[in-house]
C-alpha cells in the first residue's frame, strides 16, 4: 500500500521490462502513472514479448543450478542479457510513444541464496549500464536486495502491485464470499506459482507456492525435446501417476510456512529426474506431463482453500495453458472463481512487466515498494538502484571541472 497520501502530480512514464524464472523472453510494457490524492491511475501504453533466441536460452540453462560455472560465463551472460534488455527498453519507449521518464530493468535471476528457509543473497543479471546507454533515461534495477538487505526474502515483489490492483476497500469488484471476508488471491503462474491474498483488516500475504512452468517445461525439454507442451496437450492425453505425484507432494518447501520464496534452484530438470528415478518404474511422458500438472494445480488450490479465498486472479504465462486452467477451476469450484487480470484491464501475459514499472513509479518517488508482510523483511526498503543515462535534469548542472582544489 502507498504509505501516505499523494498529492496530485504530473504523470511519469515508465517502461517495465520481466524476464522470468521460465527465461523464455523478454515481457516488455509502457505505463502512463498519474497520482490524484492516494489513488495512482494507470494507463497502460501497451506491451510486446520478445522471445529469447535458442542459443540464449541455452546459455541461461547452462549457468543456472545445479550447474557449476565460471566467472567468465557469468560476465559475458550479463552484457549479453544487457543488450536484450537494452532492444526491449527500445521497443517499449516506442510504445510509450517515443519518450519515457525511466526504464525497470529487474534483470535475469539466476541465483537466489537460500540457507534454513533465509535468503542471504540474490543475483540478477543483465547489465543496466548497457539499457541506460540504449535508451538514455535512468534504468532502476537489482530490485530484490534492499529488501533482503532488510532480512527479507527478497520475493515475491509483485505484492505491492497486487495490493493496490485487488485493495477491497476501493475496488467495485471485489468479491464477498459466504463467510463475508472478501479475501482475494492474486495469482501469477510463471516458472513459479506465487500467490497474493488481499482481506480487509489484515496483512498482504504473499509468497511463492511452488513450481508452475518450471518442472513442465524441464521434463518437455528432456521427454519431448519441445521447450513446453503447448497448450498442455500432452498433460491432457495423460494420466496423472499416484505414486510419483505422492513423492513431488511430500516436498518439505509445501509445509514451510510463509515468508518463503523459491526459484530454480530447488525445481529443475535435475530435482525431476531424481524423483522418477526413485520410483523405480519408467512413467509415460504424457503421464508425467499430467502429474506435474496435478502438482501445480494442487497446491495451488490448497494454499487458495488455506486462506479461504472467493476469488483468484490469474496471469503468467500458466493461463495460456487450458489444462493446467481447467483442473485450477475444477478444484476450486463452489469455494473461489478464477479469472484473470485481463478482466481487470491488466493483460494476463503482461501483469508482472506492469508491477515492475509500477515498483519503479515507487522508488523514484523514494517510496517501499517491497511488503513487509510478505517478504519477512524488518522494514518496507525503497527498491532498487538507479544507474543514469548522463547528469539530473532535476539538479543544475555546474561546468565540467578542470582541477581538483582540496580545502584543508
Amino acid at each position: 500500500m502507498l504509505p501516505d497520501p499523494l498529492r496530485r502530480g504530473p504523470s511519469l512514464r515508465i517502461v517495465g521490462l520481466m524476464s522470468g524464472t521460465s527465461y523464455d523472453g523478454v515481457d516488455v510494457v509502457a505505463a502512463e502513472f498519474t497520482a490524484d490524492g492516494d489513488t495512482l491511475r494507470l494507463r497502460p501504453l501497451g506491451h510486446r514479448e520478445l522471445a529469447y533466441p535458442d542459443d540464449l536460452r541455452a546459455e541461461i540453462g547452462a549457468l543456472l543450478p545445479p550447474a557449476a560455472t565460471t566467472i567468465e560465463a557469468v560476465c559475458r551472460l550479463d552484457n549479453r542479457l544487457g543488450e536484450v534488455f537494452a532492444e526491449a527498453a527500445a521497443a517499449g519507449v516506442e510504445l510509450a510513444g517515443g519518450a519515457a521518464d525511466a526504464v525497470v530493468s529487474p534483470g535475469q535471476t539466476v541465483f537466489h541464496w537460500v540457507e534454513a528457509g533465509r535468503v542471504r543473497g540474490t543475483l540478477q543479471l543483465g547489465a543496466p549500464a548497457r539499457v541506460a546507454a540504449r535508451v538514455g533515461v535512468p534504468v532502476l534495477h537489482d530490485l530484490r536486495s534492499a529488501d533482503v538487505a532488510a532480512g527479507g526474502q527478497g520475493a515475491p515483489l509483485v505484492p505491492a502491485f497486487d495490493a493496490l490492483l485487488l485493495d477491497p476497500a476501493f475496488s467495485p469488484r471485489a468479491a464477498r464470499g459466504p463467510a463475508g471476508t472478501g479475501a482475494r488471491a492474486a495469482l501469477n503462474l510463471g516458472g513459479i506459482a506465487n500467490l497474493t491474498v488481499v482481506a480487509p483488516g489484515a496483512p498482504v500475504l504473499g509468497y511463492d507456492v511452488g513450481p508452475a512452468n518450471a518442472l513442465l517445461d524441464a521434463a518437455a525439454r528432456r521427454l519431448l525435446d519441445r521447450p513446453c507442451d503447448v497448450d498442455g496437450a500432452r498433460a491432457a492425453a495423460g494420466r496423472v501417476h499416484e505414486a510419483l505425484l505422492a513423492r513431488l507432494l511430500a516436498e518439505p518447501y509445501y509445509a514451510a510456512p510463509p515468508p518463503k520464496s523459491t526459484g530454480k534452484e530447488l525445481f529443475h530438470g535435475g530435482y525431476l529426474d531424481a524423483a522418477l528415478a526413485a520410483l523405480g518404474e519408467p512413467v509415460a511422458a504424457d503421464d508425467v506431463l499430467a502429474t506435474l500438472t496435478e502438482l501445480t494445480a494442487r497446491t495451488v488450490a490448497d494454499a487458495c482453500d488455506r486462506h479461504r479465498v472467493t476469488e483468484v486472479v490469474a496471469a503468467g504465462g500458466g493461463v495460456r495453458n487450458p489444462t493446467l486452467r481447467a483442473r485450477l477451476a475444477a478444484l476450486g469450484e463452489g469455494r473461489w472463481r478464477l479469472r484473470t487480470t485481463d478482466e481487470l484491464g491488466v493483460p494476463a501475459q503482461a501483469k508482472e512487466a506492469y508491477a515492475f514499472a509500477l515498483l519503479g513509479w515507487l522508488s523514484w518517488h523514494g517510496l517501499p515498494g517491497a511488503v513487509p508482510s510478505v517478504t519477512g523483511a524488518s522494514r518496507a526498503a525503497v527498491l532498487g538502484s538507479w544507474t543514469p543515462a548522463g547528469p539530473s535534469a532535476a539538479a543544475p548542472c555546474p561546468p565540467a571541472p578542470r582541477r581538483l582544489v582540496v580545502d584543508a
